[in-house]
């Protein structure tokens, strides 16, 4: 999670901590990746240095555009200062620096539970 080592890991103090219970990513890179996420799978979630944190397990997928995304995801994906405002700019900077931004761009959502913190 994250592009950067120390944004992977304070992702993965987040999630560890039961703060962040939310996360999206790009559909598009999904169905490039070939890899689609299923309710109920389990990840382990690793820190800046790759060294396990926790593992999670799937609860929710939804299929969202950017700009439909609501406060209460944004609240879910537990960074900044929970804002829908906050989610828009960062979400923004880091869809703009992967190569692709819109806002109506197609999110796979993600809503995930901590089960054991490694």
């Amino acid at each position: 999670m994250g592009d950067s080592p120390e944004l992977a890991s304070e992702l993965a103090d987040l999630i560890k901590k039961g703060i962040k219970t939310a996360s999206c990513g790009s559909y598009a890179s999904y169905k490039q990746d070939g890899s689609a996420p299923r309710i109920g799978s389990y990840n382990i979630i690793l820190d800046g240095q790759h060294v396990p944190v926790c593992v999670i397990r799937l609860v929710s997928l939804q299929l969202v555009r950017f700009c439909d995304v609501n406060e209460e995801f944004a609240r879910k994906e537990g960074e900044g200062d929970l804002s829908l405002e906050y989610w828009q700019k960062e979400h923004q900077r880091f869809f703009n620096c992967e190569g692709h931004f819109s806002e109506d761009m197609e999110l796979i959502a993600e809503e995930f539970e901590v089960v054991e913190v490694l």
